[in-house]
């Protein structure tokens, strides 16, 4: 089925408990990082959307409650001269979750077919060569036990241009709005072209895309945390590590510890 934009631009409220709702999610998600240590498994997650579109503040809440020695957050901006000189995925390869890690990508290998595609980084050839080689990069990925979710956030023009002033009108969210945001809005359509093209031509079976109606942040923020942890929950084996008979033994012998249960 084609991904259409146009159906996730509702900006419904959310209409639950936020808070209560928001801290279940995250309880959820420490039991799946609990259970990536435990049964050495990894995952990533990427996040693809418009400026503004809320992004960090679903990273900032689906790590709120994670043991930071265990994952790791990525904010893919421009290459380096030593990226530029290799391979467009390399610096993606050196970025892969060990076992008992997550990654978390704000942005990813998608500017090849996106921002290099529409801002001419990229030659015609390359970037649809580039459909090939993230496919394929994706199923190398999850055909190697590595659990992949790929959301992309999206903003009306209307709501990002609300957000823009938001940030210019507040002293201390200045710092997160420059003139590169300023050249992408402007090219728009553009976007819009690329996007729908990477969606068709990336929205696999072993590597599909979650849109996330990113125009209520709250409602956002609930749906795009609810889809990685039950997509996570069914990848990885939610079962809980039993306990050391040896550690049970120090634990008696320290302080007469007793099983519960």
């Amino acid at each position: 089925m084609t991904i259409s934009l146009a159906d996730y631009e509702a900006g419904t409220k959310y209409d639950g408990d936020y808070a209560k709702d928001l801290a279940a999610l995250q309880a959820r998600l420490e039991n799946v990082q609990a259970a990536h240590i435990t049964h050495r498994q990894r995952s990533i997650i990427m996040l693809e959307g418009w400026d503004a579109a809320g992004k960090g503040g679903i990273i900032q809440r689906l790590t709120a409650q994670l043991d930071p020695r265990y994952f790791e957050v990525w904010p893919i901006g421009a290459p380096t001269d030593e990226e530029k000189a290799r391979h467009f995925l390399w610096r993606f390869w050196t970025r892969l979750p060990g076992n008992c890690d997550i990654s978390i990508f704000d942005r990813s290998w998608y500017g090849r077919v996106l921002v290099e595609r529409v801002e001419g980084f990229a030659t015609e050839a390359e970037w649809r060569k580039g459909y090939d080689e993230i496919n394929e990069f994706e199923a190398q990925l999850t055909g190697s036990r590595t659990n992949l979710v790929k959301l992309f956030v999206h903003v009306t023009q209307a709501e990002q241009d609300k957000r823009l002033a938001d940030r210019l009108d507040d002293p201390w969210k200045r710092w997160k709005t420059g003139a590169e945001d300023y050249r992408n809005r402007a090219h728009r359509g553009a976007y819009l072209d690329a996007i729908h093209d990477m969606f068709a031509h990336t929205d696999t079976r072993w590597a599909p895309w979650k849109v996330i109606d990113g125009n209520n942040k709250k409602a956002a923020r609930i749906a795009a945390l609810s889809h990685v942890a039950a997509t996570l929950e069914a990848a990885v084996p939610m079962t809980p590590p039993d306990r050391d008979p040896a550690v049970v033994k120090l634990a008696q012998k320290a302080f007469g510890y007793k099983p519960k249960t």
